[in-house]
């Protein structure tokens, strides 16, 4: 890989991750600025992050040469705007921060049947930028990676907006069990159809690009469910559960992004799906990064033989090393220099006892 000098070592240590095999140490992401100099500016606007396929190509190449991809890191650039792919004629918003959408209020007498349009405007717009992405990274250049999509439940929330979500679960349980399926039907669409493109242009393939670097030797599929923060147990079973059934059968193999404290309440059930296979979890915003406490949860997740992934500042990387499995553990972490970033790899050996 261009970008990647020992990425057949990085590939092998991945393969182990997935099977649970201890190696020497676990398997760490860790990026570092490499010393050259960047010249490309920030975005000037949503519009050009998300859309502008000149400046985004202009963005990713520069990233690639200007980090150092050390440990398991893999190189790689984030395209956001995957989520208006199917944005089901919604009123997206683009800011630099977020994409957001304008709440559309369902009418309950002729609620959307929400068909996929893959002549969308925002589809066809993102496709551009997808394949424009393909062209610079090449057969080994960098990772493109799973199209960047909101899972059934996150998309209809941010289409109906959360309170009318909430409420449409109790008093509309029926439409939305329905339109959630229908949904996950559709992401799965979207998912294989972008899948093609990638394969077609030989890109290198799988994997998480950008917002959480995580690689497999096979196809696995990433999903989360922010929304669910805001429901019971009970109803993460109703209309949270059936959608990663689908999913787990469909792929076999699923990385969840497990968001704040509120979502930690769904953490036994999603141990107890067989197809989920890692879990990502971020302590949400107000609490203190991962590390020492968090431990019990990290313990909590490898008990079920569950693959814990984290992203974690480099000062809490040895209290994290210390006290989990190396074989079931993925660190996210990032240095100052590359000099820096293989110390910190080499320690984590002497802390896994490797």
């Amino acid at each position: 890989m261009r970008y990647k000098a020992n990425w057949p070592e990085a590939a092998e240590r991945w393969a182990a991750l997935w099977e649970g095999r201890r190696l020497d140490r676990p398997c760490m992401v860790v990026t570092a600025p490499n010393g050259k100099p960047r010249r490309v500016g920030p975005p000037i606007s949503g519009e050009q992050k998300y859309f502008d396929p000149e400046w985004n190509v202009r963005a990713a190449r520069e990233y690639a040469e200007t980090t150092c991809f050390a440990g398991e890191a893999v190189p790689s650039w984030l395209l956001n705007g995957g989520w208006l792919a199917t944005c089901y004629h919604g009123r997206p918003r683009l800011s630099l921060e977020t994409i957001w959408f304008e709440p559309v209020e369902i009418d309950w007498d002729n609620p959307p049947s929400f068909e996929l349009d893959f002549e969308n405007p925002w589809f066809r717009r993102y496709q551009v930028l997808h394949e424009a992405i393909l062209g610079l990274a090449g057969r080994d250049d960098l990772l493109v990676g799973q199209v960047c999509l909101l899972p059934a439940s996150d998309i209809l929330a941010r289409l109906m907006g959360s309170e009318a979500f909430m409420v449409a679960l109790i008093e509309h349980r029926d439409w939305m069990r329905a339109a959630l399926l229908k949904l996950t039907e559709n992401w799965l669409r979207v998912i294989a159809y972008f899948a093609e493109l990638t394969a077609k242009s030989n890109a290198f393939p799988y994997g998480i690009a950008g917002w959480a670097c995580f690689w497999g030797p096979e196809p696995f599929l990433a999903t989360q469910s922010d929304v669910s923060c805001m429901i019971s147990p009970e109803m993460f079973e109703e209309f949270v559960v059936p959608e990663l059934g689908r999913v787990g059968r469909e792929f076999g193999r699923v990385w969840y992004h497990l968001d704040g404290p509120g979502a930690e309440r769904h953490l036994p059930r999603l141990c107890a799906l067989d197809a989920i296979r890692v879990i990502q979890w971020v302590p949400g915003a107000g609490r203190p990064p991962n590390g020492p406490a968090y431990l019990d949860l990290y313990r909590t997740i490898q008990a079920a033989g569950r693959v814990v992934h984290v992203q974690a500042p480099k000062e809490n990387v040895e209290a994290i090393v210390r006290a989990l499995d190396p074989a079931l553990l993925c660190i996210e972490t990032w240095c100052d220099n590359p000099g820096e970033a293989e110390e910190l790899i080499e320690a984590t050996r002497r802390w896994s006892g490797g």
